[in-house]
């Protein structure tokens, strides 16, 4: 059996895990998982609101005085707050109020959508230092890997096209006028407990707090998610979670229902390190959660009424949607194999994992320092 070393600890090359589970009643199965995964939303409210604080500091005219610099700060503001969607709503709000033109401000966007992947990796970490005496430790880790890269791979080649399409004027005719407010159904449900610890912590305090938050809902979950064995895995190869074009749509719709593509990434996490899918077969999800994640980004630029705002969402989201999908209808063995690989070099060992997350940081800090 092939395996890697990370932190000293072997860990096996397959992505199912065989265990044992005891069974638990439908109903006390029913509260577990609508409790976990409301422990699961708000931990990561929390923790985004915690980091939240961070922004101003980053917006200095040092981050704001080219298109580069701009891209790099979308890119290491999403990365600081482990979240994509402050960075891209700052990138508006900018605009909106002169700070900084309409091509900063789509590259604001774009390298914010770069680094909001980055809250997957951290918590296939913490999923893995709370289950140390799993076998299956690289399956949570190569989410995150994996969420980053199919960011990469679709965003930086339709984001260069959409801002040469932007820069030539083509979505200059596009007029969209104030629509009713949508409302996140996480933020209705559970923005409250957020709201609520913000009233009687510190800001900073919030990140920590997020981080129990969040272990105890893995707790839960995992009491529902009993792991999967690789042979009833093979029975279900035909399944609609095992082929391309169905788990594309539930990526997209997910995160559309959710307005958050950290919910609806991080959601992967117990889902294969528990053996319910394949690492492999995540990738369309991935692709199709890239795509909708700007969706209350759109809605953020309607509202404030800026049209400069909405053609900038609309140009990076129409241009890395056709990329995306020319990509799964015609490269996607390719691609798989790539990014399986990608994640598999990377986690080869604990150094390339940390100059991985180290390469993470560095490339945006050099874009701002240009």
């Amino acid at each position: 059996m092939a395996v890697a070393h990370i932190q000293g600890i072997e860990l096996p090359d397959e992505d199912i895990v065989v265990a044992e589970v005891p069974r638990l009643g439908a109903v006390r199965r029913l509260v577990y998982l609508v409790g976990g995964l409301g422990l699961f939303v708000t931990a990561l409210g929390l923790m985004k609101e915690g980091a939240n604080a961070l922004i101003p500091a980053l917006e200095g005219s040092i981050f704001t005085d080219n298109r580069l610099s701009t891209l790099g700060l979308g890119w290491l503001g999403a990365l600081v707050v482990l979240s994509g969607s402050p960075v891209a709503a700052s990138s508006l709000t900018l605009l909106d109020g002169g700070a900084i033109d309409r091509s900063q401000s789509f590259t604001m966007l774009a390298g914010s959508r770069l680094g909001a992947a980055f809250v997957v990796l951290v918590v296939g970490v913490v999923y893995v230092l709370r289950n140390r005496e799993s076998q299956g430790r690289r399956a949570p880790l190569s989410i995150g890997i994996l969420s980053l890269f199919m960011t990469m791979v679709t965003y930086v080649p339709g984001a260069i096209v959409g801002y040469l399409l932007l820069e030539r004027g083509t979505f200059d005719g596009l007029d969209i006028g104030t629509s009713p407010s949508l409302t996140s159904i996480t933020d209705t449900l559970f923005g409250w407990a957020v709201d609520l610890a913000g009233r009687v912590v510190p800001d900073w305090g919030l990140f920590p707090i997020g981080l129990g938050v969040l272990l105890l809902g893995f707790q839960l979950i995992d009491k529902v998610m009993p792991t999967v064995g690789s042979e009833r895995l093979e029975e279900h190869a035909d399944a609609w979670y095992a082929r391309k074009w169905p788990m594309f749509l539930v990526g997209c719709g997910v995160t559309l229902l959710t307005l958050s593509v950290a919910v609806s990434l991080t959601l992967l996490v117990p889902l294969v390190a528990k053996g319910y899918l394949r690492r492999a077969n995540t990738l369309p999800y991935i692709a199709g959660a890239n795509i909708t994640t700007l969706a209350d980004t759109l809605v953020a630029a309607i509202l404030l009424g800026n049209q400069d705002a909405v053609r900038v969402v609309v140009a990076v989201t129409a241009t890395v949607s056709v990329w995306t999908l020319l990509l799964l209808a015609f490269a996607y063995p390719a691609l798989r194999r790539l990014a399986l690989g990608t994640a598999t070099a990377v986690l080869a060992s604990r150094e390339r994992l940390g100059a991985f997350v180290a390469l993470l940081f560095a490339v945006p800090i050099v874009l701002v320092a240009l």
